[in-house]
């Protein structure tokens, strides 16, 4: 039986069985790079290069420029490196090799064992790798039953599995397989080792970092220009998880069954007060009168600026918050954006001269009154704000361009302390599944939208790689410009973002782009027990998102 295969304008037939692999190459022509993933267009489906064809199929197919593809090929990379380093060092000698968070778009591996890390074993590990490419050996997909796996992760001593999937109710599971070596990744694979064809590692640190192309060119590497305060706060991030014994969604699923999450909670909460009360000592025996609060979007700022507030006035210091947002200009003298609609994200988009000066004033002890910015009608307007410094008093000022030094250009460098604030997770999937930072801010903007503004989840979704690019272009350039970084990231937060995200996700239409991202979160809370929020305290910053907080977070 033949079936039909449509994808730009072009059809072809194909018998059944035919692999993905064999179609891509009649389509190779249209495509700049190796297709490494093929994507359903009808269903919103991806399928892998291996499977065979079963029935017609109008079809897109994906390289390392699409998001799917490049996922895909980082999985298929860390399979490579975890298959070189137990084939070197043997099983015995391997406690962990764990796979933490990113740097730079790196991955920072920390390996674990009865062996040192050192630039002789990462050569030998790296030149192993590229015999695997040489010699373009097949990922082998096998379905197994779930108690299997549990045994075989069990014989590898990847324990962290082994107690994952004591959590899956479903009775089998797709597990990989390098010839011997056998893992379970989160998503789907490449179909062989010859399509991984650009990597390299280095020692950082304690650790390696698997670098990996460029999102633009799977021929070049990513530059490594790794943000050392970044990294510091990452690092220790991890360590702090690993030493409370939950460093991953299996030990948060074993707390919360043994009934020792409110301990948790309340633990991770004194956590996240005694960070803010370092910076606010910090603040209180400095010189600083202007308190400068930056992070990308959902990395819960607003809650953050409050928490600050009141410690700062546990030292005796008196904080007045300014939202930068207030000094947009009009939205007739604003400029548009690539899409034609103006533009929020710029630094153009703000009256800096305005805003310099009125801090100016401020400082030097006048009364100002403040402007206030209404969204509805896109114009600035004064109500009758007043505000004059006295000597013990601060400005925290929060906004997106707070740690360019172009938004306060006019302010005396010694006046002022930056601040950057972002969700940093410290809690993977399991030691080689990570859980990427931008999928908690993800999910948490989600809860957000849709209680506060009423928007779907397929809004969110559509909208995200917007505000991605403005944090790309806005934020992250000047992060290693703050004087502190402060990780805001809860440890037990997805167990709870669980409960109010998985109906939003589940009314993503099947027939829509957004489903795609929909169904991959959906399979990731599969792996989440669920957590009631009662326990969670109305200061936290969580409540940001879920409600209940009473803080001022708008």
């Amino acid at each position: 039986m033949e079936y039909k295969v449509s994808c730009m304008g072009r059809e072809k037939s194909y018998e059944e069985g035919t692999s993905w692999e064999r179609i891509a190459e009649d389509f190779s022509d249209l495509y700049s790079d190796d297709v490494l993933l093929v994507l359903d267009t009808e269903n919103n489906t991806v399928l892998e290069l291996g499977k065979g064809i079963e029935c017609d199929r109008s079809v897109r197919f994906l390289t390392y420029k699409d998001k799917e593809g490049r996922t895909s090929y980082a999985r298929s990379a860390i399979f490579m490196m975890l298959k070189a380093f137990y084939n070197i060092l043997g099983r015995d000698r391997i406690e962990k090799i764990e796979v933490q968070f990113t740097i730079g778009g790196n991955f920072f591996i920390l390996p674990r064992g009865r062996f040192i890390p050192d630039e002789e074993l990462i050569s030998k590990v790296r030149d192993r790798m590229k015999e695997y490419v040489n010699g373009d050996m097949a990922f082998e997909k096998v379905n197994i039953r779930s108690d299997e796996a549990v045994e075989r992760f069990h014989r590898f001593g990847m324990y962290d599995k082994e107690r994952l999937f004591r959590f899956r109710r479903s009775s089998r599971v797709n597990i990989y397989r390098l010839e011997k070596f056998e893992d379970y990744f989160y998503g789907p694979m490449c179909p062989s080792t010859g399509y991984i064809k650009c990597f390299d590692l280095r020692i950082f640190h304690d650790g390696v970092v698997l670098m990996l192309p460029k999102d633009e060119d799977p021929h070049e590497l990513r530059e490594f220009n790794p943000s050392e305060k970044l990294f510091k706060v990452q690092y220790e991030s991890f360590k702090w998880a690993d030493e409370i014994g939950i460093d991953n969604i299996a030990s948060l699923n074993r707390v919360i069954c043994e009934g020792r999450a409110n301990d948790l909670i309340l633990t991770q909460e004194a956590f996240f007060e005694k960070k803010i009360g370092e910076i606010s000592q910090r603040i209180s025996v400095g010189d600083k009168r202007i308190i400068l609060l930056a992070g990308p979007s959902s990395s819960g700022k607003t809650s953050t600026a409050h928490r600050l507030a009141i410690q700062l006035r546990a030292y005796g210091v008196r904080p007045h918050a300014i939202s930068a947002d207030n000094y947009f200009k009009d939205l007739a003298t604003r400029p548009l954006g690539k899409d034609g609609k103006p533009d929020f994200e710029s630094l153009n988009a703000v009256d800096t001269e305005l805003f310099n000066r009125d801090m100016q004033r401020l400082l030097a002890g006048e009364t100002v009154e403040l402007p206030r910015y209404n969204f509805k009608t896109g114009m600035r307007e004064y109500k009758g704000d007043t505000l004059r410094l006295s000597e013990k008093d601060v400005l925290i000022i929060e906004g997106i361009h707070c740690l360019n030094d172009e938004f306060s250009s006019g302010l005396p460098a010694s006046e002022k302390f930056r601040i950057y604030v972002s969700a940093l997770t410290q809690l993977n999937i399991d030691e080689h599944n990570r859980i990427p930072t931008t999928d908690l801010r993800l999910i948490r903007r989600m809860v957000r939208d849709n209680a506060k503004r009423g928007y779907s989840a397929r809004d969110t979704i559509r909208n995200w790689p917007d505000v991605r690019a403005g944090e790309e272009d806005n934020i992250f350039p000047y992060q290693e410009n703050a004087d502190v970084i402060f990780n805001t990231s809860m440890i037990y937060e997805t167990a709870v973002l669980k409960l109010f995200a998985e109906p939003l996700l589940f009314s993503v239409p099947r027939d829509c782009e957004e489903y795609l991202e929909a169904k991959r979160l959906l399979k990731f809370f599969d792996y989440v027990l669920p957590l009631s929020p009662e326990m969670i305290p109305r200061t936290s910053i969580i409540r940001e998102f879920i409600g209940g907080s009473c803080l001022d977070v708008g």
